[in-house]
């Protein structure tokens, strides 16, 4: 019998206090509480189409900005998943992904290699500087990718092909992202051990 695939990760520094718990075989089931309203509905749509149940508790100081509790977060998010992973025993290892958000269009590939590694391209230019919602500026989502590949230990390519409007290409990355993640971690019953000619990942 296959060892539940949760993990819980606290982070406190002088800039936020995190909790995050996932279960990485569940049914995308979330709570999401950041203080930062663009990103709770990133990271429950992270969770919906990942089928990774995922509990966020964050508070910072967003009343300076909100990129502390954005990075500080998507930092304990790829804790909790590479913790969550464990030695990666029986997991497909890849998983691709092409998403649309009506007239945007985002691919991603994701290698769970233990090597954190991003790619990221094709935003349009004035993205980073686009306050979605009024309150997250577009330069978050790549520093949000870049937090949660390096922590979690990932290999993702991630691009934009297309898209307007900046809600839409945020999303529809998050949702590609996501997408390629589920497929990444699934339990394939084709594979023997761990899927590396190295024996670890």
């Amino acid at each position: 019998m296959t060892a539940p695939r949760t993990a819980t990760v606290e982070r406190t520094t002088s800039e936020s206090s995190i909790r995050l718990s996932v279960n990485l075989d569940g049914t995308g089931a979330s709570t999401i509480s950041t203080g930062v309203p663009f990103y709770d509905h990133m990271l429950t749509a992270f969770a919906k189409h990942s089928l990774t149940d995922l509990t966020v508790e964050s508070s910072g100081d967003v009343h300076i900005d909100e990129h502390h509790t954005i990075e500080d977060t998507a930092i304990v998010l790829g804790e909790a998943i590479r913790e969550a992973l464990g030695d990666k025993r029986g997991i497909a290892r890849y998983g691709d992904a092409l998403v649309p958000l009506d007239e945007a269009l985002a691919q991603c590939v994701v290698d769970i290699s233990g090597r954190p590694y991003l790619v990221h391209s094709g935003e349009p230019e004035g993205f980073e500087l686009h306050r979605i919602g009024g309150h997250f500026t577009g330069s978050m989502v790549r520093h949000a990718f870049e937090a949660i590949t390096f922590h979690a230990a990932l290999t993702v390519h991630l691009r934009v092909l297309g898209g307007r409007d900046p809600h839409h290409i945020a999303e529809a990355e998050f949702k590609a992202f996501a997408r390629a993640f589920r497929a990444a971690k699934r339990l394939d019953p084709e594979v023997d051990g761990i899927p590396s000619t190295k024996g670890a990942l």
